[in-house]
């Protein structure tokens, strides 16, 4: 088996983050890492695109969930986000890392990661 990894990099979003008064009224940067693991055999074989993971497809939806959505949590941020990356049935694996810039004082960023194996 071929196994095809996407992954997208350093995606730069605008979103509602945090419970704190100020991070509820003004929106922040986060910085969004995906990986996604499929099988790539048909799609090396045949060189056709519906045998291949539309990445543009699943940007889309991370872009549209990240921009328009509202989260108290780093957690729920980085969840919803998985839940779009394993959506297609080929997807046996994926990870999602998100990086909340400036949220402490003295470092670059805080960050949650998650991943996602599909059940043998």
């Amino acid at each position: 088996m071929t196994n095809a990894i996407i992954n997208v990099t350093n995606l730069r979003l605008r979103t509602f983050i945090g419970f704190n008064p100020e991070e509820r009224e003004k929106k922040q940067d986060v910085v969004i890492n995906i990986e996604i693991h499929y099988p790539a055999d048909r799609a090396c074989e045949q060189d056709e695109v519906n045998e291949a993971l539309n990445y543009k497809t699943v940007t889309k939806a991370v872009i549209s969930l990240v921009e328009q959505g509202q989260f108290l949590l780093l957690e729920k941020l980085v969840a919803e986000i998985l839940a779009l990356c394993h959506v297609h049935d080929s997807v046996h694996y994926a990870k999602v890392r998100v990086d909340k810039p400036h949220a402490l004082r003295f470092a670059d960023s805080v960050s949650l990661t998650l991943d996602w194996h599909r059940p043998k």
